[in-house]
């Protein structure tokens, strides 16, 4: 019997497949593909609309079988997120609406990966690692340093580097690649 979440991306996949739109599995399920081991209650995508209107994909959504879960469009314009159920497994999702710039790298680089017969676009390991580094709560560090511990033979450090410096360049901020040395430092310690 195939995982609630796998049913999820199967039906999500669906939708944006009809819509014709490119789109990638990240957060903690990209992690787990990846290498890292923790529960996860929820499927974080992300969606390019290319000239779809939000409203026109929460439309497909719906008809795909899939409710929102906040009715509030200043939320989604705001934040960019689309908080979504799965209808038949009742599994959580959130989608994210792609801007330009990064997220369309990301997007460039997911790699197709099959799951139990399901192909899902994954964000590629480097990028999982950067975008946990950047979300910096301790499980999304937990997560970056699993990667980076069981993706150490064939992680390309200097695209995380690259990426992290780009998002440190765009969000005035100095704190990521000092984060992502001290990550690396704890694959080294934590073996």
């Amino acid at each position: 019997m195939r995982s609630p979440f796998l049913e999820l991306l199967q039906a999500v996949g669906q939708v944006f497949d009809s819509l014709g739109i490119g789109w990638y599995l990240f957060g903690a399920q990209a992690a787990l593909v990846h290498g890292a081991s923790r529960l996860t209650a929820d499927v974080d995508v992300t969606v390019a609309l290319g000239e779809w209107e939000t409203r026109q994909l929460v439309e497909a959504l719906g008809d795909g079988g899939f409710s929102m879960r906040i009715e509030d469009d200043d939320f989604v314009d705001r934040t960019r997120v689309l908080p979504v159920l799965h209808l038949s497994t009742g599994v959580p999702a959130d989608i994210v609406l792609a801007g330009p710039g990064i997220e369309e790298q990301f997007l460039a680089r997911a790699e197709i990966r099959d799951l139990d017969g399901v192909r899902v676009p994954v964000a590629c390991a480097e990028d999982v690692v950067a975008m946990k580094i950047l979300a910096g709560r301790p499980k999304d560090i937990d997560d970056a340093v699993a990667i980076l511990d069981a993706q150490k033979a064939t992680l390309d450090l200097a695209l995380i580097r690259r990426t992290l410096g780009l998002l440190e360049q765009a969000l005035d901020q100095s704190d990521l690649l000092p984060a992502l040395d001290s990550a690396l430092t704890r694959t080294q310690t934590d073996s």
